[in-house]
């Protein structure tokens, strides 16, 4: 695959636990077929990571002239990005650690050679 283009969202406020379920679903995916199924998932995940699969087919489409009909999703990846550290109060002046995780999502849109 000659012509690659790539779309980068960081520092999204979801864990990647959640996001990973959603990217593998659509992994190598036509790009029709990908939005369709983020459309329809009731996951925040989907609603988050159709964004950026939305942002790289437009970069393919706009930046390197690619026909946004022959897209599929070559690679999707999520990474973990820094975690905020909050504390919770908690019964005879404890208190727990909440983590409150991020991701860097990468998605990779490719041309389908016909």
């Amino acid at each position: 695959m000659a012509s690659e283009v790539k779309a980068v969202a960081k520092y999204m406020r979801i864990s990647p636990q959640k996001l990973r379920s959603v990217a593998n679903e659509i992994r190598g995916k036509e790009l029709r077929n990908a939005l369709a199924i983020l459309k329809f998932s009731p996951k925040k995940a989907s609603f988050l990571l159709e964004k950026v699969v939305k942002s790289a087919a437009s970069n393919a489409e706009n930046n390197s002239s690619l026909n946004k009909d022959a897209l599929y999703i070559s690679e999707i990846y999520v990474g973990e990005g820094p975690t905020l550290k909050r504390f919770k109060p908690r019964a005879m002046g404890r208190a727990d650690l909440v983590l409150k995780r991020t991701s860097h999502v990468t998605v990779v849109v490719a041309e389908k050679e016909v």
